[in-house]
């Protein structure tokens, strides 16, 4: 796949800098170094392995996290939304294995370039603080994860998984992918996709899945946040 990210310019890097402002998460004059970028559907943020030259922060759309395995085997390790950072653990590791992260959607994202505020970043204490909170959030969110893998049953977690790939209305994640992920049964799986599917909720189309009543998924999904 070729390489697409577009970066906006002008008008339009301007427009979503003061929607998006993020001038209060740092004490020095960000905005100045900042850049706007946009990747289409599937386009990777970061290749694997590769060093990002940047500090992302995601506006709009959402992202995946992979790791390739010894053994070949490629894993979905957690998810990337709208106000979270990446190339994070790369600005403050030196000696850092990146992950691959991949958009699930049109993504936006404003970009600082590391060779221009990588020394102002890590000297900066109001943005050290925010980036401490929102590492400790998701370390949290992390841990709720594998304990709602045992407590929940995959109704639940399936119906938050379809929602957080979702492009739109349109649900199309590999099976197996799915399986390792969530860590269930290719069977099991299948056959909590019939009952959505007979209930109504999803419509099989192809090899994708037609959201048809998100209400009802998040209505499932929600069990897992109001424990």
């Amino acid at each position: 796949m070729g390489w697409r990210m577009e970066i906006y310019k002008n008008e339009k890097r301007q427009h979503f800098l003061e929607k998006h402002s993020i001038k209060h998460l740092f004490s020095f004059p960000i905005e100045d170094y900042i850049e706007v970028h946009e990747y289409k559907r599937d386009e990777w943020i970061i290749q694997e392995g590769t060093r990002p030259d940047y500090l992302f922060y995601v506006i709009e759309g959402k992202a995946k996290i992979y790791v390739t395995h010894q053994n070949g085997k490629v894993s979905l390790i957690n998810f990337i939304n709208p106000n979270e950072y990446i190339g994070e653990m790369e600005l403050l590791n030196d000696i850092y294995y990146t992950k691959g992260i991949q958009s699930s959607t049109k993504t936006i994202c404003l970009a600082i370039p590391f060779n221009r505020c990588r020394a102002q970043l890590l000297e900066d204490v109001v943005f050290l603080r925010e980036l401490t909170r929102l590492l400790s959030l998701k370390s949290t969110i992390m841990a709720a994860k594998y304990t709602q893998s045992l407590a929940f049953p995959l109704e639940n977690r399936l119906a938050e998984f379809i929602l957080q790939t979702a492009d739109g209305h349109v649900y199309k994640e590999k099976h197996v992918m799915v399986c390792d992920f969530l860590g269930v049964s290719y069977r099991h799986l299948l056959h909590v996709l019939g009952q959505f599917c007979e209930k109504g909720y999803l419509q099989k189309e192809g090899r994708s899945y037609l959201i048809q009543q998100p209400d009802a998924l998040r209505k499932l999904a929600d069990m897992l946040r109001n424990e």
